[in-house]
């Protein structure tokens, strides 16, 4: 039943296919999409704001650097833009302004067309209105619009209107959020120690991690990703900090967590994992590769194994973030079939039957009842067609063995 499905994931992950390249050009490339990230902040007035007590410098900076608008004004303060593309993004940006499109402190994501080698090129921009005090009243409807832009129109905008784009605007806002401290200081004093180096990390910090795990893992990534659906404990023996929080947060990036519609599920699932004999998925980095223990996968994890790696070896992180989602959401769609097929066996045993063969096939049949027991606890019909269906499964695995 999975192999039936798998079109519309292979076409999800189809991109322009490339000649081979040898070691010399591979580094280039991937140096290439490295750099082809950029970052720009903008002081954001509205008409009621006064730059009063201003030095010389900043004042010219504004009148460099300036787009005003009947309500508002919007000043360059750092980009790494060049400079000839830097104006028509100031533009496209007070376009949005004018029209009410950027909320404070919500990100969206959209392709601009600029003057840089991708032309067309994903943009996320976000504005963080400064805090309002007593002493500062005309600081209302002020702040700093802050924009991120990735690679080409198959960066930051690979997957618009979606789960994928919500999750990532999720991630962004709260790297954004990170800057807001650093913000409110007397003409960005700290800019070059604080707010530009925080800048220049967006895309290492943001979008790498997941490209770094792949490549720490390789093949042995399906042990993450069925982590990540069971909700497995994952611990990192002897490596960095900087490798323990990817990891971190490649599970949880990985993990179905606040996707579900029941929102007991997750704590459930938890309690019941901890009551389970479970071990931890242990990663231990004193060897090169990593030695894994306590392993678990199965066949719906190890069916995405080569999608991740063609996408790390095509040095394309954002693919990879793609593929991700796409995991997620075929986990949850086989996760819903599953909870069709349960209400339908309690009335049939046809349907039972037919949810039967729906486990077998899909290849995630121990993840998906571990889920559904966790959702139905408190329905005993259910819980009883789940223990069927686990006595089920578990019958040719023993027989096999």
């Amino acid at each position: 039943m999975f192999t039936s499905q798998t079109s519309s994931f292979q076409d999800s992950i189809d991109v322009e296919e490339k000649d081979d390249f040898d070691s010399e050009e591979m580094s280039g490339y991937n140096q290439r999409i490295q750099l082809n990230c950029y970052y720009t902040i903008y002081l954001y007035q509205g008409t009621r704001s006064e730059a009063s007590g201003e030095s010389e410098a900043w004042s010219q900076r504004r009148a460099d650097s300036t787009t005003s608008q009947d309500d508002f004004s919007l000043t360059l303060i750092d980009s790494s833009l060049p400079s000839e593309a830097e104006p028509e993004l100031r533009t496209y940006i007070s376009r949005r302004l004018s029209k009410g499109a950027l909320l404070g402190g919500m990100g969206n994501i959209a392709t601009v067309e600029l003057s840089i080698p991708e032309q067309a090129i994903g943009c996320y921009c976000c504005l963080l209105e400064q805090e309002r005090s007593p002493e500062q009243p005309d600081a209302d409807g002020n702040g700093h619009v802050i924009c991120f832009m990735g690679g080409s129109e198959k960066g930051l905008n690979l997957y618009p209107f979606s789960t994928v784009a919500y999750r990532f605007l999720l991630e962004l806002d709260k790297y954004v959020q990170g800057l807001h401290s650093s913000l409110q200081t007397s003409e960005l004093q700290n800019l070059e120690t604080e707010v530009r180096p925080y800048l220049s990390r967006w895309y290492e910090e943001s979008v790498m991690h997941i490209h770094r795990v792949v490549q720490l893992v390789q093949s042995n990534i399906s042990f993450l990703l069925h982590a990540a659906l069971s909700h497995t404990h994952v611990e990192v023996h002897n490596s960095d900090e900087k490798t323990k929080t990817d990891v971190s947060r490649f599970i949880k990036a990985a993990s179905l967590q606040g996707l579900s519609q029941q929102e007991t599920t997750t704590s459930s699932l938890c309690k019941a994992i901890s009551e389970d004999t479970q071990s931890d998925l242990i990663i231990d980095c004193s060897t090169s590769p990593p030695t894994f223990l306590n392993t678990v996968s199965n066949r719906f994890c190890d069916d995405w194994i080569q999608a991740f790696l063609n996408a790390a070896e095509r040095c394309n992180p954002f693919l990879l973030r793609q593929i991700l989602e796409n995991f997620k959401l075929k986990a949850i769609q086989d996760m819903n079939s599953l909870k069709r097929f349960v209400r339908q066996a309690e009335m049939s045993h046809y349907a039972l039957f037919r949810c039967y063969q729906f486990l077998q096939g899909c290849g995630n049949g121990d993840v998906l009842l571990q889920n559904a027991r966790a959702e139905h606890n408190d329905l005993p019909e259910a819980c009883s067609i789940i223990t069927v269906l686990e006595e089920f499964l578990r019958e040719p695995s023993q027989s096999q063995a």
